[in-house]
């Protein structure tokens, strides 16, 4: 786990960072403004358009100076990060609560959180000086259905609950549905952004699914109508043990650690 100080962001941590020229004097990438908007990002974000033009903005400037972002994918920005992780939106239910896992720059959780602001999403991310940039990016924007934790999946079975959880680019299928699957509620579903790679890795990780605990699974589009390029996803649907019996075992061991922490009633002893 990384121990980086918060502090490592350095001067860019408010506003973005130094320009360019400052970012070269110092050996660190250049800061690129990034493209304009497209028209489709008001119909996706509605009222949290500004939001999510200033979170594109954070991405380009902060985002690359501290190593989040890669100083070349500022131009693609909106179409192959923040729009395709927005588009994400269509497949939840109102309501849903949402985990996503390794969460890095806030891809796909931050641009869900600003297409549903009815959704509760859960950042959940193992190094410090990316948690403390998602907890910057969650402040500036006013993000009240979002939450920044740190940590790594496996050390939340039995403490975090939800109905979706998401992840893009983390690990492959079969590795990242054993670290996902056992948070989820019985029913819920895991979303993975895979692009190319999709039915592939579906095709190598069907007896791995089954083990953990997954019911139904398939690769869909979304976003065909709203974008250029539709996002393809992995989507598995857990059954009534989501991540299978050892997901299971931790989970009971987990409540009764708890209800063994918890203060007993307030018998008083008869003197």
């Amino acid at each position: 786990m990384d121990t980086e100080s918060a502090a490592a962001g350095g001067p860019e941590t408010g506003a973005g960072g130094p320009g360019a020229e400052g970012a070269a004097a110092e050996g660190r990438p250049a800061v690129e403004a990034p493209p304009a908007p497209p028209a489709v990002a008001r119909e996706v974000f509605g009222e949290r358009y500004d939001a999510a033009v200033r979170y594109t903005e954070l991405l380009a400037t902060a985002g690359v100076t501290r190593g989040l972002i890669g100083p070349r994918e500022v131009p693609r920005l909106w179409d192959r990060h923040v729009l395709n992780c927005a588009v994400l939106a269509e497949l939840l239910p109102a309501g849903t609560t949402l985990c996503d896992v390794g969460s890095g720059a806030g891809l796909p959780g931050i641009p869900v959180a600003l297409a549903r602001p009815d959704v509760s999403v859960t950042l959940l991310e193992p190094l410090l000086r990316r948690t403390t940039f998602l907890e910057e990016v969650v402040r500036e924007l006013g993000l009240e259905n979002v939450t920044v934790l740190r940590g790594r999946a496996e050390e939340m079975v039995g403490k975090l609950a939800v109905d979706v959880v998401t992840a893009r680019a983390v690990a492959p299928l079969e590795r990242l549905a054993g670290w996902g699957l056992p948070l989820l509620r019985p029913h819920g579903q895991m979303l993975a952004l895979k692009g190319d790679s999709a039915e592939q890795e579906l095709a190598d990780s069907r007896a791995g699914l089954a083990k953990l605990g997954a019911v139904e699974w398939s690769v869909i589009s979304v976003g065909e109508g709203t974008l250029e390029t539709s996002t393809r996803v992995v989507q598995v649907k857990a059954g009534e043990s989501p991540g299978g019996v050892r997901a299971a075992t931790r989970r009971a061991k987990a409540a009764a650690k708890v209800r063994g922490a918890a203060p007993r009633g307030g018998r008083r002893r008869s003197r």
